[in-house]
This record gives C-alpha cells, sequence and structure tokens, in this order.
C-alpha cells in the first residue's frame, strides 16, 4: 500500500533546493557529537557527506549560516571550549556567519531568520546534528515561517534511544525523524548530489 503524505495531500512541492538558490544552515557539528556521553553513531560518515554539502555549497555561491548549541559552561556543549567547538572539516571560514542558540528549533531565539532574510532566499537546504532533534525541529520552524526545506539525509546522524519501554536504535529514530519531515515539513534527499 502506497504511503501518502501530508505534504501531497497540501499539493506542496517536492522539487530539492538548489543550492545555488538557497541558504546552508549546517546544525550543531559540535565536537560534542564525535566522543564522549554524547557520541553518535555514524557521526564520521554524516561529517564527511557534511564537509562534501559545505564545499559544493561553497562552491555554488550559496549563503551559509553555521549554528552552534550552547548548554553553558562545563556542559558537553560548552561553546568556550574544545568540546563544544565546531569540528574542524566543516569550520566556517570569513563571511559566514555563526548563529548561537539554545533551544532545538534554530529559529527560536536567534538571529537565523535574519541571515536567512538577508540572503533573500525562500529555499534552506538544512544537515546536522542530531537528526530527531534539532535538525527536525529546525526544519519545522523554517517551514513554519514559510521557507522551503531541503534535509540532506546521509550529512545527519543521531543516537540510540529508548521510547514507551522499547529499545530503538540510532538508525530507526534518525529514518523516523527524516520520515516525519518528509510527511509535512520538507523535501529530503539522501546525499548532496540529489540536490539541484
Amino acid at each position: 500500500m502506497a504511503t501518502t503524505t501530508l505534504r501531497t495531500l497540501n499539493g506542496f512541492d517536492e522539487t530539492p533546493a538548489k543550492l545555488s538558490d538557497a541558504t546552508v544552515i549546517l546544525i550543531d557539528y559540535q565536537n560534542t557529537y564525535t566522543q564522549g556521553v554524547m557520541e553518535l553513531a555514524g557521526w564520521r560518515n554524516a561529517l564527511d557527506a557534511a564537509a562534501l554539502l559545505l564545499a559544493r555549497a561553497r562552491e555554488a555561491g550559496a549563503t551559509v549560516v553555521h549554528v552552534i548549541h550552547d548548554g553553558g559552561e562545563g556542559t558537553p556543549y560548552d561553546i568556550t571550549s574544545e568540546i563544544g567547538r565546531i569540528h574542524p572539516c566543516v569550520a566556517p571560514v570569513d563571511g559566514e556567519n555563526v548563529v548561537v542558540k539554545q533551544a532545538p528549533d534554530a529559529f527560536h531565539g536567534t538571529d537565523l531568520a535574519d541571515h536567512v532574510e538577508a540572503a533573500g532566499k525562500t529555499d534552506i537546504v538544512i544537515a546536522g546534528f542530531m537528526t530527531h532533534m534539532c535538525v527536525a525541529f529546525t526544519a519545522q520552524g523554517a517551514f513554519l515561517r514559510g521557507n522551503r526545506p531541503t534535509v540532506v539525509a546521509d550529512a545527519c546522524a543521531t543516537r540510540p534511544l529508548r521510547g514507551a519501554g522499547v529499545e530503538m536504535s540510532a538508525e530507526q529514530i534518525h529514518h523516523s525523524a527524516l520520515a516525519t519531515v518528509e510527511d509535512l515539513y520538507g523535501v529530503v534527499v539522501p546525499s548532496a548530489a540529489d540536490l539541484g
């Protein structure tokens, strides 16, 4: 039986964003998720895919915005220490803005919307850590403010979780989060190669 999405029922455009006509938002590629208590399953492959996405975005002349989560001093999200810094393989260069957030939706309580509006693009490309949390909630936030998000699946990663007494693998959580995005909030593509 074929699955009908809410996007289909609403007649939303399913065309993935073109990098040359989008703002690229890279979320929480912090060392937080590459070691220690918050280490994600598959983070290395996702980070490599993010580096490829970033290189393609820069080549296409896309506006790139980096987002980091600040949990405060002494936490795994301490942006003043090495653990909370953006991983070197996707580090910002001159001219790329860094937005500091404290909630899963990167638009909430930040100036991210200002950067998106300044770029003048409706389409947004999103990738980052964690798929089920900040990626999904930022896609939702973008959708609700009238943008067209496209999420790059292989540049995202998450961790296993337990819910309602059921153990779920990181892969299950990752795909479930992407399915939620794809049901209503945006387009999901397998990799950067699938962007226009």
